[in-house]
């Protein structure tokens, strides 16, 4: 897809963002995760991760960019932990668990890049890089790699 076309897409689901309907931001959430890189996404992604109308909405966008699994996805978390509530801070820490608490290896990752974004100029990205760390050590994944005896 080009540039202008994920824009537009962008677009549309910042609009859909701002539906009255919980449900709609919810889809756009989980949408608009797909573009997290994208700088125009990220302002309205942070808002539907804490979104002040339905926690249903903080949980679908923030499991959304956790399964990403990279930088873009995890900024965004965590800059949105750091302003959250302790209701939103509830809710996505049940995204982290649900995301990161089945693979080892998914989770590790997901600590060096928090440690990553830790070290961010932005004093909200590092506070909330800081959570979500302490968030993924306190996960015991079920699998594990396999041993080699």
């Amino acid at each position: 897809m080009d540039n202008e076309a994920r824009r537009e897409a962008v677009a549309a689901l910042i609009r859909l963002a701002g539906s009255p309907d919980y449900r709609d931001r919810a889809d756009a959430g989980r949408s608009l995760a797909a573009f997290a890189e994208i700088p125009e996404a990220s302002g309205p992604l942070l808002g539907l991760v804490l979104d002040a109308g339905d926690t249903f909405v903080t949980l679908a966008t923030a499991e959304a960019l956790l399964r990403r699994q990279d930088s873009a996805g995890l900024a965004v978390v965590a800059t949105a932990l750091a302003a959250a509530d302790p209701d939103r801070a509830d809710w996505i820490h049940t995204a982290v668990l649900d995301v990161f608490g089945v693979f080892s290896h998914d989770r590790d990752a997901a600590v060096r890049e928090c440690e990553a974004l830790a070290r961010n100029p932005d004093d909200q990205m590092r506070c909330g890089a800081d959570q979500l760390t302490v968030m993924l050590v306190g996960i015991n994944p079920i699998l594990h790699p396999a041993q080699n005896d």
